[in-house]
């Protein structure tokens, strides 16, 4: 069988970021996007400087709260009640995960984010609307990938859908996507039995485990769409997916790389919805 599609997905980013910014330079008000940084997680910051560069790009104003690794809960909290306050901010993201000692602090940190700035889309009430298939703002990262799926195939009714994962940032919410989008959905974790089968069974499978190259050749079905959410980072300094991509690419019809797939579309969507909570869109 010939080699898969390799998605796109910067090419895909740029096309939204690009809308993002059309839309942006024809309002007067302009979006403003405050993101709060606690510690000094070299990861973090990477993300960080890239989100607040896509915003200098796209035309949105970027508000960047950097908070000491030690920091209490509560100085966090009042942080964020200003900025639910503020109106020259729209969206309001906290990069996680927070340092140890605010881990058991970390959901009702989130949840004290407005519904209407919760970027992210982690608050129960988002978190509630995308399931009972409300308008309310869909996490980053399962928005993405969606799009990538759907660059391939637009009609995805009836396709099986597998998604490996059942975290709250993505695995629940790409399962709600995809059933939205007419898929029947397996929900798969690290206690599915025979997981190997299972992924086997789908046409679009959605990898967001953490652990590199789990998905093997022999799991995927010839010809499926494979979102590889995973970026792990090995001994050798190289990225690599959750998916054997050299395994899967010769079995696949279309398939995500890491990096340059998922991942500069979480930017992206994070653009987009910054735009949606200015209520520009």
């Amino acid at each position: 069988m010939a080699n898969a599609r390799i998605i796109d997905g910067k090419a895909l980013a740029a096309d939204l970021r690009a809308d993002v910014a059309r839309k942006v330079s024809g309002i007067k008000t302009k979006p403003g996007l405050a993101v709060i940084l606690v510690g000094d997680d070299p990861a973090s910051h990477v993300y960080v400087g890239n989100k607040i560069k896509a915003c200098k790009e796209v035309g949105i104003e970027s508000f960047e709260h950097k908070m000491d690794a030690n920091v209490s809960a509560s100085k966090i909290r009042d942080t964020i009640r200003q900025l639910n306050a503020d109106p020259k901010v729209h969206g309001i993201l906290m990069q996680l995960p927070l340092p140890e000692h605010l881990s058991k602090d970390e959901d009702d940190l989130v949840q004290a984010i407005a519904p209407e700035k919760d970027v992210d889309g982690l608050t129960i009430s988002n978190v509630g609307k995308l399931v009972a298939g409300l308008p309310g703002m869909i996490p980053c990262t399962p928005q993405g990938a969606l799009l990538l799926i759907k660059s391939v195939t637009k009609d995805l009714t009836g396709l099986h859908a597998v998604v490996i994962g059942r975290s709250l940032l993505f695995g629940k919410p790409m399962a709600q996507l995809l059933l939205s989008e007419n898929c029947t959905v397996t929900q798969a974790h690290s206690k599915t039995k025979k997981l190997d089968e299972v992924c086997r069974g789908a046409d679009i499978l959605v990898a967001a485990v953490g652990r590199p190259e789990m998905v093997k050749r022999e799991w995927i079905k010839p010809g499926a769409i494979v979102i590889d959410v995973g970026i792990n980072r090995l001994d050798t300094g190289k990225l690599t997916g959750d998916v054997d991509y050299n395994g899967a690419v010769q079995v696949a019809g279309a398939i995500t790389p890491v990096p340059g797939g998922v991942g500069p579309m979480t930017i992206a969507c994070l653009m987009a919805n910054t735009l949606k909570a200015a209520g520009k869109s």
